[in-house]
């Protein structure tokens, strides 16, 4: 008789990894700010993985004057904590589309240590991918696709936004996609923003050796990268 499954990696209790490769992820999380009300901002969910069962939030101004530059957040959360549908990620795509009048795509993806990388980084192709079919549709017919999302977006001007782990995949869209490419003709990515990029290796970065985080703290992130990498998790 084997003995009983045992941690192997704790995440403040909100991810936990046990030695059989077993997962316990709480859902119930419980956050301290609540989604923002702006008025101004319109948003829909889409289906754009379909394999995977991945969704986006797409956020527009209410008053469009002029087509408006597309936006892709990828959220942060050390590659194994996040969603599009978190307050706090929810607020600041809010932020962003009505302070750059812009259209803001925010995808979900898929997350550690369930899943590996580079699908973090796979489906944010795809969630590109995703945005080039809208295009695609709108091209070969003016009235093709959903007119909500496709009406006053600038599929020429895309813009990559990356916050934390997910500032590591914008990196890894520019080194796939570059500036400008035509890959994924009609959308074009111009140009990509990192905040607080995460970055990670055996040697301590200048940012690992300063002060800590409240929640974000040196052993916090030493444990979502053991996670990312660990043997315990079939291939």
């Amino acid at each position: 008789m084997g003995s009983l499954p045992h941690v192997v990696e704790d995440c403040l209790g909100f991810l936990q990894l046990f030695s059989d490769g077993s997962i316990f992820r709480c859902n119930d999380i419980e956050f301290k700010i609540s989604p923002v009300q702006d008025h101004s901002i319109t948003f829909k969910d889409y289906l754009f993985h379909k394999r995977f069962n991945l969704s986006l939030r797409f956020y527009k101004p209410k008053h469009v004057t002029k087509k408006l530059p597309i936006v892709i957040f990828l959220h942060g959360g050390g590659f194994c904590f996040g969603s599009r549908t978190w307050p706090h990620i929810h607020n600041c795509c809010t932020r962003l589309a009505s302070g750059l009048q812009a259209a803001v795509l925010s995808p979900d993806y898929r997350l550690a240590p369930e899943h590996r990388l580079p699908s973090a980084v796979e489906d944010a192709v795809e969630a590109v991918r995703w945005l080039q079919r809208q295009g695609l549709r709108l091209k070969e017919d003016e009235n093709g696709g959903d007119a909500w999302l496709s009406s006053d977006v600038d599929f020429d001007r895309v813009f990559v936004v990356g916050d934390s782990s997910g500032g590591n995949i914008a990196h890894h869209l520019a080194v796939r996609l570059g500036s400008g490419s035509s890959e994924m003709d009609p959308a074009r990515v111009r140009g990509y923003v990192m905040f607080a990029p995460f970055f990670g290796g055996e040697v301590r970065t200048k940012s690992e050796e300063g002060p800590p985080e409240h929640m974000l703290n040196l052993e916090l992130l030493d444990r979502c990268g053991s996670a990312l990498f660990s043997p315990f998790i079939p291939t």
